[in-house]
């Protein structure tokens, strides 16, 4: 029973401590992320916290700006988001988006352009579109932050969300998804403290295109389903940039 026990307890810590998983729910991150894909996230980079106490270790280095990152944010009845900061007594859920801005960065968004300490970030045309689940072609652009290049998607049948300048405060970040006119994000909810970055996403472990509810997973035909024609074999042990 003794291994047993130090057996959970050590994979509680490195849970704890050193890596998680997080299941991706929305479309705001395509296509570097997609709806289904499960990711695990290196707690340790950012300085994992020390359980039951809120100590954290040393980080292994600051966040990257243009990376993928899981953090927290508060969330409330009717949808409502609010970083922790600012609402510390809503309930506390992970999210992930790609890290845009650093403290002390400038950031505006005009015309669907980002511009990041007063340049704007140039988006270079790949000629290849991506079709989303409702069947609509969203032309795919690549985009570099810091030492990240990644593609973004435009949506020709929706408006992204503007943004007047604003300077990232001391000690937080500003977050934006890869589809930017369908990202719930920083320049809705604002900026994100220090202490509630995770760490950065690493690799995709698992990935199934499942749009049926959590409850349909208890039906052993929903698995069957998924393991013969709509798990996303390739995706698997992808690294994500």
């Amino acid at each position: 029973m003794a291994p047993l026990v130090w057996g959970l307890a050590i994979a509680l810590l490195l849970r704890a401590m050193v890596i998680e998983t997080f299941y991706v729910p929305s479309e705001s991150m395509l296509p570097t992320l997609l709806v289904g894909d499960h990711v695990i996230v290196n707690k340790f980079t950012y300085g994992a916290r020390i359980p039951w106490v809120g100590w954290r270790l040393p980080a292994v280095r600051d966040p990257e700006r243009g990376e993928v990152a899981i953090f927290e944010l508060g969330t409330g009845p009717g949808g409502r988001i609010c970083p922790s900061d600012r609402c510390p007594d809503l309930r506390r859920e992970g999210f992930v988006k790609r890290i845009m801005g650093l403290p002390g960065d400038t950031l505006a968004v005009r015309d669907g352009v980002v511009y990041l300490n007063g340049e704007p970030l140039v988006l270079e045309e790949t000629g290849e579109v991506f079709h989303d689940a409702a069947g609509e072609r969203l032309p795919m652009r690549s985009e570099t932050v810091g030492d990240h290049s990644h593609i973004v998607l435009e949506h020709p049948k929706l408006a992204g969300i503007s943004l007047r300048e604003i300077t990232v405060p001391e000690g937080h970040y500003f977050f934006m998804g890869d589809h930017r006119d369908n990202s719930n994000d920083s320049r809705a909810w604002g900026t994100v403290p220090r202490d509630d970055l995770k760490g950065p996403v690493t690799i995709i472990y698992w990935s199934w295109n499942n749009r049926g509810s959590w409850l349909s997973m208890l039906n052993p035909l929903t698995w069957l389903r998924l393991l013969t024609g709509e798990t996303r074999w390739a995706r698997i042990g992808d690294s994500v940039e």
